[in-house]
């Protein structure tokens, strides 16, 4: 069965946004708490792939996710597994220690997962075209790119090669997964945000794992990234249990990924220092207002947001006034380590 190119979701209410679950059941199921605590139901929360990858747990996630009932895309590792190819297809350089690393969860995954899962996941959408009713927003949700499933697009990756996707993307911005790592910029008055994954943490020093809701309102959406802690004791202790690599299941408790061999250097040269949590208002720009790339954003340093976008101010939810804080077009912030 071949997957269909894109489906579209109509949404009048806030949607949560994750990546990869990993086959990480306990942080799978701290989502779906997470989202009923905000009284968000399954049928707004997207994922954006890799719902099998570094963890123990991959029919029991999938298994999970699919009586759920939450909306899902395509990523590499659906892909590849559904078409029971030799390799993850994560897009990891050969003979790197990702790559290597990668070869034990991918056997795993391979041993526990049937013809029911991956029909399932041959079946899953490429693009899931996201329109936000209240706000006059649609959001194209990719896993890695608009062309290239396995294409890791970072915070600091260049406006340009941004700005080339939401170009040709027909809507007001883009949510990807794939590179792990939680951030939120606007170029040429378009959105490239992606949520973070859940089943690994973001490299960060600590065990917390990322996810976001975007809330619609009168011409803006708010976008709030969430930290999320779950017991990553007892889905570490599982990946043991099954003999799937030490550095992985490490890096649950201790944050920091076994290997930085993906990440460009201003992302490896953050490993370890914390995320602090974020509410952003952005405010989609008329097509005809969009601005260059070069005219819209800044640097996307970690440690400072040096960008900022026009916009409503956001509600000071205590007080019922509008509160000072600007909009801004990066994030994260990191705390100085």
């Amino acid at each position: 069965m071949s997957a269909p190119m894109y489906r579209r979701l109509v949404s009048d209410g806030p949607l949560l946004f994750c990546g990869g679950p990993y086959s990480n059941l306990e942080a799978t199921r701290a989502l779906l708490a997470a989202a009923a605590s905000r009284r968000i139901p399954p049928e707004r929360i997207v994922c954006t792939g890799d719902v099998v990858a570094y963890g123990a747990d991959a029919k029991a996630t999938i298994d999970l996710v699919r009586q759920a009932g939450i909306h899902v895309v395509m990523g590499n590792c659906e892909e590849a597994l559904a078409q029971a190819a030799t390799d993850c297809g994560c897009g990891f350089a050969p003979g790197s220690t990702c790559d290597r690393l990668s070869a034990a969860w991918f056997a795993h995954a391979q041993s526990e997962l049937g013809p029911t899962e991956r029909t399932w996941m041959a079946a899953l959408p490429r693009r899931l075209d996201v329109e936000l009713a209240p706000a006059g927003v649609t959001l194209a949700v990719v896993h890695g790119s608009l062309d290239a499933i396995n294409r890791f697009v970072f915070a600091s990756t260049p406006a340009a090669i941004i700005a080339a996707d939401l170009e040709r993307c027909g809507t007001d911005g883009i949510v990807a997964g794939h590179c792990g790592l939680p951030f939120t910029e606007v170029v040429g008055g378009r959105l490239w945000h992606n949520p973070g994954a859940i089943g690994v943490p973001a490299n960060d020093g600590t065990p917390r794992v990322w996810f976001s809701v975007i809330a619609p309102g009168p011409g803006y959406v708010e976008i709030e990234h969430v930290s999320l802690d779950y017991d990553h004791r007892a889905a570490a202790a599982k990946m043991r249990a099954v003999g799937l690599p030490e550095g992985y299941a490490d890096a649950l408790a201790t944050g920091l990924w076994p290997s930085c061999d993906v990440l460009p250097p201003a992302e490896a040269a953050a490993r370890g220092v914390p995320l602090e949590a974020a509410v952003l208002r952005w405010k989609a720009c008329p097509r005809g207002q969009r601005t260059s790339p070069a005219a819209d954003v800044a640097s996307t340093s970690w440690t400072r947001m040096t960008a900022r976008v026009q916009g409503p101010p956001p509600h000071d939810a205590q007080s019922g006034n509008e509160a000072p804080a600007e909009n801004v077009s990066v994030w994260p912030q990191r705390q100085q380590p």
